[in-house]
């Protein structure tokens, strides 16, 4: 059985991570303190570039096939900004393929959608 960790949360409630051989979790180790800190800190600035490479390129997150286009459509510009390879003509070859899929899922999910509604009125009256 995996022993919890035995220091505390912020809020004062107990950790219940899982436990090293110290009996605390790696945060809550004071051995390992300074690279829980170090941790921190890079998680911030990850977290921070992050931020600012969304709104760069006006992106999102993956969530819909709308989303899944847009990361496609910045690889591609990204990709025909280079100069012109065998490895460029690959990368755009395959990005090519990758947004025939999902315009392909996109069409299957309007479809879906639109089915969905037509048939909305009917399972109502059921």
């Amino acid at each position: 059985m995996v022993q919890s960790c035995t220091g505390a949360r912020d809020n004062g409630e107990p950790c219940r991570a899982g436990a090293m051989t110290s009996g605390f979790c790696f945060w809550h180790d004071p051995e390992h303190a300074q690279d829980a800190a170090e941790a921190r800190r890079l998680g911030g600035l990850r977290r921070r570039r992050e931020k600012t490479v969304q709104g760069a390129y006006e992106f999102e997150g993956l969530n819909s096939v709308d989303d899944v286009k847009r990361l496609l459509e910045i690889a591609i510009l990204d990709t025909l900004g280079l100069e012109n390879s065998v490895a460029r003509s690959r990368t755009l070859a395959s990005l090519a393929t990758v947004s025939l899929k999902a315009l392909e899922v996109g069409e299957y999910e309007d479809r879906i959608r639109a089915l969905e509604s037509m048939m909305a009125p009917r399972l109502a009256r059921k």
